[in-house]
């Protein structure tokens, strides 16, 4: 099977960028930094486990939310931690999206979301989706309390 990495564009913060994501996740570190004597050019780094890539590029291309990292969280605390911390210098958006200070797009997700909204019952399905619309941040009581609701 052929290893799939990501590679993330930056205009001239890649280096900044991975150090910050390699600070908030676990099982995360920089394995290697290329560069010249003007700047550097490419960061490989692990972030949770998943070997990635940061380029500087130049302000040529954007991030946009077409391409956002997805955050399986299993509690609140999970939930509330990644949020905050990404979201710091950054914006925050409706239904656990957010952009972090370099541009790049989150999703932290609880697992109950998808747990609650795949229900065979679709009036509970649907209370729990019109709940986390009103959201930014995901909040697991508040979906609880739509799913149980009659």
């Amino acid at each position: 099977m052929p290893k799939i990495t990501p590679f993330l564009w930056f205009d001239d913060k890649a280096e900044a960028a991975a150090k910050f994501y390699c600070s908030i996740f676990k099982n995360s570190k920089i394995i290697k930094v290329t560069r010249d004597d003007k700047k550097t050019w490419c960061v490989t780094f692990r972030l949770n486990g998943l070997e990635m890539m940061a380029f500087n590029g130049g302000p040529r291309f954007k991030f946009t939310h077409a391409t956002s990292l997805f955050v399986h969280c299993k509690t609140q605390a999970e939930v509330d931690n990644y949020w905050n911390k990404l979201s710091k210098g950054g914006k925050k958006s409706r239904c656990g999206w957010l952009q972090d200070k370099y541009g790049l797009s989150w999703q932290i997700i609880p697992d109950a979301l998808g747990e609650l909204m795949s229900d065979k019952d679709s009036a509970k399905a649907d209370r729990v989706f019109q709940a986390m619309m009103k959201m930014d941040k995901i909040d697991i009581k508040t979906l609880k309390r739509a799913y149980h609701q009659k």
